[in-house]
């Protein structure tokens, strides 16, 4: 039996090419096995070599081609036949990316892995739009949401509203509604500037 091999938790940044890191593409270069997600950006895979097997493992809103125990699994699986395997994932893979799940599943099986930082997403696509997300004077911290449970309790809308820096919603187009609607309740000024960013650094 082969012993296991090594898994890359890989961030791939925003999506613009340009903004992956020097050690995420070297690491690529090593994989034997790769899966990747919906979000990863155009041109990132050229950087895997040819006989390089890979998975796609897409979320997309509503249909999950893969779900999460089924992704652990298969990195699981391919680490013990021996692969050198990456878990691509846009941004970062420890905001909102679920590389945290990943790891732990890794951790279970006493499988050796390394996460590979990404410039996050809600960050560089403010950035792109030309919106700091602090800035002395006006807002001194940020704080970032995924705004795909904003019609539940799982943000605290209260705190969010009385919180002096800037508010990232992320994946918040279809609730946008819902956001101004708990904010303006929970105090906020209705007239408090606001930004709207599609595409991030695409």
């Amino acid at each position: 039996m082969k012993s296991a091999g090594k898994v890359y938790i890989i961030g791939a940044g925003p999506g613009d090419e340009e903004l992956i890191t020097l050690k995420a593409v070297r690491k690529m270069k090593e994989c034997t096995a790769v899966l990747y997600d919906r979000l990863v950006g155009q041109g990132i895979l050229k950087y895997l070599n040819d006989d390089c097997k890979i998975y796609y493992c897409g979320k997309e809103p509503g249909c999950h081609y893969k779900t999460q125990d089924e992704i652990n699994s298969m990195i699981i699986k391919l680490a013990e036949e021996g692969h050198t395997v990456g878990r691509i994932k846009g941004g970062d893979p420890y905001i909102f990316g679920r590389g945290g799940e990943e790891g732990l599943a890794l951790l279970k099986e006493n499988i050796d892995f390394e996460v590979i930082p990404g410039i996050t997403a809600p960050i560089a696509a403010l950035n792109y739009a030309g919106i700091p997300v602090t800035h002395r004077k006006v807002a001194r911290s940020f704080h970032v949401f995924t705004a795909k449970t904003a019609d539940d309790d799982n943000i605290n809308f209260k705190a969010a509203a009385s919180a002096k820096g800037t508010l990232i919603f992320l994946m918040g187009y279809r609730q946008l509604f819902n956001i101004s609607k708990y904010l303006i309740e929970n105090g906020m000024d209705s007239k408090t500037p606001c930004a709207v960013v599609m595409c991030g650094t695409t």
